[in-house]
C-alpha cells in the first residue's frame, strides 16, 4: 500500500469518528435531557418552549449563515486570509481579528462556521480565538451603549483589558495547541 492510500484512509478514519462522536455527543445530550424532565415533570412546558424558541431563531438565522460562508469561501482566497491572519501576519493579525470580531451584533454560534472556514484558509489559531472572543464580548453597538450609561472611563478600561487578555488568550491557546500537535507528531 503506498503512502497516498494509507493517508486516505487515515483521512476516512478520523472522518467517521468526528462523525461518530458527533452523534454520540447529541445522543447524549438527548439522553441528559430525557433525564432531567422525568427528574423535573414540572419543567417540560419551559424546557420545551425554550427549545422551540431556539430552534426557530437557529432556522431563521442559518440560511443566511450559508449563504455568507458561500460568499466567504468564494471572494475572499486562501492567499488574503493567509496574509491577513496567517502565521505572517504580525500585529495586524489581532487587530484586524478585533475588528471583525466586533463588527457582527448576531448570535455568537453564526462566528463558528466562520471561524472553521479562516481555520481552513490558513488562518493563525491565535487569530482565530481572538475573532471568536471580540464576537462574544466586543460589540461597536455595545460599547457606545456603555459609555453612555457607565461613562467613557469604564468602558474605555474595559475595552482596554478585554482587548489585552482576548489576545494572550489567542496566543495562550494557540500554543496549547501547537504543544498537542507536536505531541501527536512524536507519538506517531
Amino acid at each position: 500500500m503506498n503512502i497516498q492510500n494509507m493517508e486516505k484512509t487515515r483521512k476516512q478514519n478520523s472522518s467517521s469518528i468526528k462523525i461518530f462522536r458527533d452523534y454520540l455527543i447529541f445522543g447524549a445530550a438527548l439522553a441528559a435531557g430525557g433525564v432531567l424532565l422525568l427528574i423535573f415533570p414540572d419543567k417540560k412546558e419551559a424546557a420545551v418552549t425554550t427549545a422551540w424558541s431556539y430552534m426557530r431563531e437557529m432556522m431563521a438565522v442559518l440560511p443566511a449563515v450559508m449563504i455568507i460562508m458561500g460568499l466567504f469561501s468564494v471572494f475572499i482566497s486562501k492567499e488574503q486570509v493567509v496574509k491577513y491572519l496567517g502565521k505572517a501576519s504580525g500585529v495586524k493579525g489581532p487587530l484586524l481579528a478585533i475588528f471583525f470580531g466586533a463588527l457582527p451584533t448576531g448570535p455568537l454560534y453564526i462566528a463558528f462556521p466562520l471561524a472553521s472556514a479562516l481555520i481552513k484558509k490558513g488562518a493563525r489559531i491565535s487569530n482565530v480565538v481572538v475573532f471568536i472572543s471580540a464576537w462574544a464580548c466586543i460589540k461597536i453597538p455595545q460599547e457606545l451603549v456603555e459609555l453612555q450609561f457607565l461613562g467613557f472611563k469604564f468602558m474605555g478600561t474595559r475595552l482596554l483589558l478585554t482587548i489585552f487578555f482576548v489576545i494572550l488568550m489567542g496566543l495562550l491557546i494557540e500554543q496549547l495547541a501547537f504543544q498537542k500537535k507536536q505531541k501527536q507528531v512524536h507519538t506517531r
